[in-house]
């Protein structure tokens, strides 16, 4: 009798959990007011994955090969509250005409650059990333991808700040921006 309790009592246990955390999954583009603590915002129509892969396009002489990949459960701390959202993250390399690497975050791993989406539009088939900006957050704001076909990508960089203080960043820490601060940029995926 005590182990015919002991597995209802898992059976029951599982179907408990399993139906509160279905009941924290949100939808992408669910708003900041409606998601409550430690929620889960998940993809659900599969919005993200057409956008997966690695990109190139040149910009001024530039080579810029993006590489977008998808990352579930990822870690959203706000001031007010922290939850979980299936997001895509760019990581990427420039290279100069020569073929200098100018700026590596897919290698370098460099910590304090972030490019990841917050947003979808589906009914224009755009995805809204956040950029924290390069070194000391110069140049952080929005970039905007835009589905054209299966191997092609609009850019769009809309930068929120582009000038800072002299006491903001170490001196002799590179300031530049090397990403293309453009729109109608097309990437081919490879």
């Amino acid at each position: 009798m005590k182990t015919i309790y002991f597995k209802t009592a898992i059976i029951v246990g599982l179907i408990a959990s399993t139906v509160a955390c279905k009941a924290q999954q949100l939808p992408l583009n669910t708003l900041m007011e409606n998601i409550p603590q430690n929620a889960y915002v998940k993809d659900l129509n599969n919005e993200l994955t057409p956008y997966i892969g690695t990109y190139k396009a040149n910009y001024q002489g530039n080579e810029i090969t993006l590489f977008i990949t998808k990352i579930e459960n990822k870690l959203e701390e706000r001031t007010n509250k922290n939850y979980y959202m299936d997001a895509l993250v760019i990581k990427y390399i420039v290279k100069n005409s020569s073929g200098v690497v100018l700026q590596d975050t897919k290698n370098n791993n460099i910590p304090n650059i972030e490019l990841y989406s917050t947003k979808t539009r589906p009914t224009l088939n755009t995805i809204i990333f956040y950029y924290s900006g390069t070194n000391c957050h110069v140049g952080w704001g929005d970039i905007y991808l835009k589905k054209i076909n299966s191997t092609q990508i609009s850019w769009e960089y809309r930068p929120d700040d582009m000038v800072f203080t002299t006491g903001d960043c170490p001196q002799g820490t590179d300031k530049t921006i090397y990403l293309p601060e453009t729109k109608g940029l097309i990437f081919t995926k490879q």
